[in-house]
């Protein structure tokens, strides 16, 4: 009964939407300044120190007196107090309008950020961990794309370096017979969904809100990955699985879990 309600719920929101906003900007990809503006107020309980500091302690301990290399550093959420640490940061990010916000903050102005595509674009040196957090994987929409990435980061990384990735554990299991809608959040004026597509592997989150008397949405493509089938991507470039847990204070991961921090490393010398 909950379910149906909250789908309902969906289904009215989404047919009284008054200003639909686009989710790719030519430039700045899915977080132009629109999304950029009030990214760091949306994800607000994410910048929290109880939920930072763990993802920095293990960054710090896996960089040791190497570079740490951000894909999709945004506004610097882990990249800043990373480099509070003493750890040199380097970040990919598409999203000019998120590196603008990041340049904003204390420290920003010192961090290195490469624009573009972090699935293939090249930096220079070289990187004794590299890390993808708060599911950014799934930006990349396509299994190809995926892959790249893996092998993009093998390509910068030292012998022995590691890779880190945090995401979520596809939601399947939740998902009613014949049904393809979970709700993610509903309050007063927010409410937010996610829209599956199983034979693609695909995932839109749908984010409504209301601004001024009026409703804006924002919907998002994704592709959801498993588990597996990262460790394959790994493989493919030439990295193994060193570790994996449900949550940066390395929590033992099992069938319940919803997500997973795992770490991949390339071979050592």
């Amino acid at each position: 009964m909950e379910y149906a309600v909250e789908a309902r719920a969906w289904r009215r929101v989404a047919a009284v939407c008054v200003r639909y906003v686009p989710a790719v900007h030519p430039d700045d990809g899915y977080f132009d300044e629109h999304v950029a503006a009030r990214y760091d107020e949306s994800a607000a309980d994410m910048f929290d120190s109880a939920v930072v500091d763990p993802v920095v302690d293990l960054l710090v301990e896996l960089a040791g007196d190497g570079r740490a290399l951000e894909l999709g550093i945004g506004t610097g959420r882990i990249g800043l107090p990373l480099a509070e640490r003493g750890v040199p940061v380097h970040g990919i990010e598409l999203s000019k309008a998120m590196v603008a916000r990041l340049r904003t903050k204390p420290g920003g102005e010192v961090i290195g950020v490469t624009i573009g595509d972090f699935a293939t674009t090249s930096v220079d040196g070289t990187f004794t961990v590299a890390y993808l957090v708060f599911n950014t994987i799934m930006n990349l929409t396509t299994q190809a794309a995926q892959v790249a990435c893996f092998r993009n980061v093998a390509a910068h990384l030292e012998p022995g370096g590691c890779f880190v990735i945090e995401v979520g554990v596809p939601d399947l299991q939740r998902l009613p017979p014949g049904e393809t809608i979970l709700p993610l959040y509903v309050s007063e004026n927010r409410w937010g969904f996610d829209e599956y597509d199983l034979a693609m592997q695909g995932l839109t989150s749908h984010h409504f809100e209301m601004l001024d008397g009026r409703v804006e949405r924002l919907s998002i493509p994704f592709r959801y990955v498993w588990p597996s089938e990262l460790d394959l991507m790994a493989q493919l470039s030439g990295m193994r699985l060193r570790g994996r847990w449900s949550g940066w204070k390395r929590e033992p991961f099992t069938s319940e879990s919803r997500r997973h921090v795992s770490v991949w490393e390339t071979p050592p010398v």
